[in-house]
């Protein structure tokens, strides 16, 4: 199977990019669950100004989302120096890659926007990074999310004690990891905090690490440009005491921010505001 992946990886990202557009209409319109979950999202985000700028976001992010999906193909399966190639610029590398030098340790946040993936095989090609995953539970699959991943320096850490222990040994070593700071923790693990207006179950394992290790710590975004075009990234710090619950809300804050300047490339059908099992009942209000 992996021979034909990256056979079909071969084909152009404008190829996938425009099949991706229309399997995000047929999704769309085939699940009712989905639509309505994308639409409630994105309409109570506030980002929206009027009702037909509502209107124009839903339809990008409807096929915006297909296209995050699809592209992963080519990404994970494409050779390795053509995947890098399709990123067109980097703004901030300059400053990851003087606190990657300073020994210090970096965390790059990857929202679910744009293509999160192409932004961490970018960075393993300039220096080693740990990406926090959750695997699937099916091990075929499985096998492909390592194959397609864990590429170049890039290495992968299941959302386990094992795997927490394992980004905490790369940021002593100096190394960068990579956090998807927007994906729901399981019980235990997360405080509830604003994402635009509402209650979010919210990681604190990124605290913990800055507490403990004192690390640099940036949002990255791997902007997808028109017509298969690649990829802009761009990088920002995040600065300040990111520790327990007024941490987690300033890194939703940032997460916020880079989702205003490309808001129809969010992943809005993502459960984000879903509550674990175990988990304390979400509060009325959610102070930042």
């Amino acid at each position: 199977m992996l021979m034909l992946l990256r056979l079909l990886a071969r084909l152009p990202l404008r190829f996938y990019q425009a099949l991706g557009g229309v399997l995000g209409w047929i999704v769309y319109l085939s699940s009712a669950r989905y639509a309505s979950r994308l639409r409630d999202n994105l309409r109570s985000s506030g980002i929206p100004k009027s009702e037909e700028h509502y209107r124009s976001l839903l339809r990008s992010a409807i096929a915006e989302a297909g296209r995050q999906g699809i592209e992963i193909l080519p990404i994970w399966f494409g050779p390795h120096e053509d995947v890098c190639r399709l990123v067109r610029s980097c703004s901030g590398e300059d400053e990851v890659m003087a606190a990657y030098k300073a020994g210090r340790g970096v965390i790059l946040l990857t929202p679910h926007l744009g293509c999160f993936e192409v932004a961490a095989i970018y960075a393993a090609a300039r220096f080693p990074i740990t990406v926090l995953y959750r695997p699937p539970h099916l091990r075929w699959l499985n096998g492909l999310v390592v194959a397609g991943r864990g590429r170049g320096r890039e290495r992968l850490a299941p959302a386990t004690l094992g795997g927490v222990r394992l980004l905490f040994k790369a940021l002593r070593n100096g190394e960068a990891i990579g956090v998807l700071p927007d994906q729901v923790p399981s019980s235990g693990e997360g405080v509830w905090v604003d994402f635009f207006g509402r209650a979010a179950y919210t990681m604190t394992l990124i605290g913990r690490l800055c507490e403990a290790l004192d690390p640099a710590v940036f949002v990255a975004v791997a902007r997808r440009l028109p017509r298969g075009a690649g990829y802009d990234i761009e990088v920002e710090r995040i600065e300040g005491n990111l520790a327990g619950a007024a941490g987690s809300a300033r890194i939703n804050a940032a997460v916020e921010n880079a989702v205003r300047k490309c808001p129809e490339q969010y992943l809005w059908s993502y459960n984000r505001y879903k509550h674990p099992a175990g988990a304390p009942l979400p509060p009325a209000e959610v102070k930042a």
